[in-house]
């Protein structure tokens, strides 16, 4: 008969034993078949979790508990719910991928191996990694485990991003069909820079000057707030809002950023999503400006090297500065 998945599952819960015995036990069944599939001797690795984001059933109790207290820390040490709701959505992504082992079960072998799919981006898994390693560190420091599994994983480098400023003509029939609310969206993120996140948290509060000079506090990435100059219509559309959030939604009274960026995509041409009114808002504040720190500042980057990568610098600009260089 050829060992399954499930075969494995019930075998480790039926030999019982301490937590480390339990480790160890899981580790050598992984390291064999581990072996046996790259040597060719079986053509599938019975030892490999199997993917449950496919399906309804919750998360398993040790694991919706952890995420749950993990999630109470981070509203504890003040990180938006933007970052809260980031972190859960990765954990549980992680959680459902490793249903048979509880959180303090897991080892380095598991980390790296989910971490190693090939069809992630280079800053989907940084982002992921991040996670885990936040995660862990946090058990570690609350006592619920000895040491964490994340410490020793591998740094993912940055990958090599092309800017994709969303188009002249997609962002003006995306305003066009949009409704008024996604329309006040579409334009914090082309005209003023937003992220989704910074978007679906923009607050009345938040909004100070005199006309003409109006100023928007936003809250960034990392919990880090910068003050960006408003356009005067821009301004002038969201004071005519009623006092609180302009989005209003479910998540402590705004909209969910994940919603938002699915609702403002949907406007935009097939796979291009709201991240790149961005991208657009990089590449024309760096036309008019010629300044990348600038730039940087206005997007709320710790690197100008992170903000390059945002700004695509046209043909047409390339050959003119080769025309004038070669006069």
């Amino acid at each position: 008969m050829d060992v399954t998945h499930e075969h494995i599952v019930w075998w480790l819960e039926s030999v019982g034993g301490n937590r480390a015995g339990q480790l160890a036990h899981r580790t050598s069944i992984r390291a064999f078949y581990g072996w046996a599939f790259a040597s060719g001797r079986v053509y599938e690795n019975p030892s490999q979790e199997r993917s449950l984001r496919s399906s309804a059933r919750p998360l398993a109790p040790a694991w919706e508990a952890e995420i749950r207290s993990f999630r109470t820390y981070l509203r504890g040490i003040g990180r938006s719910e933007a970052t809260v709701s980031l972190y859960r959505e990765r954990l549980r992504r992680f959680a459902a991928d490793h249903a048979s082992a509880g959180p303090f079960e897991i080892t380095l072998d598991d980390l790296v191996e989910w971490m190693a799919r090939a069809t992630w981006s280079a800053e989907y898994r940084r982002g992921n990694r991040a996670t885990l390693r936040v995660f862990y560190q946090w058990a570690v420091d609350s006592g619920r485990t000895p040491d964490s599994p994340a410490r020793r994983l591998p740094v993912v480098k940055a990958g090599q991003v092309r800017p994709r400023p969303v188009q002249d003509d997609e962002y003006e029939s995306a305003l066009r069909r949009a409704r008024d609310s996604d329309r006040l969206a579409l334009r914090l993120a082309a005209e003023v820079g937003l992220r989704r996140a910074e978007v679906a948290t923009v607050h009345s509060r938040d909004i100070t000057g005199t006309p003409g000079e109006w100023t928007l506090l936003v809250h960034g990435k990392g919990d880090k707030e910068r003050l960006l100059p408003l356009p005067e219509s821009i301004a002038r559309s969201l004071r005519l809002l009623p006092e609180g959030y302009a989005f209003p939604g479910q998540i402590n009274g705004h909209v969910s950023p994940r919603y938002l960026g699915k609702r403002i995509s949907a406007l935009l041409p097939t796979g291009v999503t709201m991240h790149a009114l961005r991208h657009r808002f990089a590449t024309r504040a760096h036309e008019h400006a010629g300044d990348i720190l600038l730039v940087q500042q206005m997007l709320g980057h710790a690197s100008p090297a992170t903000t390059q990568r945002y700004v695509l610098v046209s043909d047409a600009r390339l050959r003119s500065l080769v025309e004038a260089v070669s006069q």
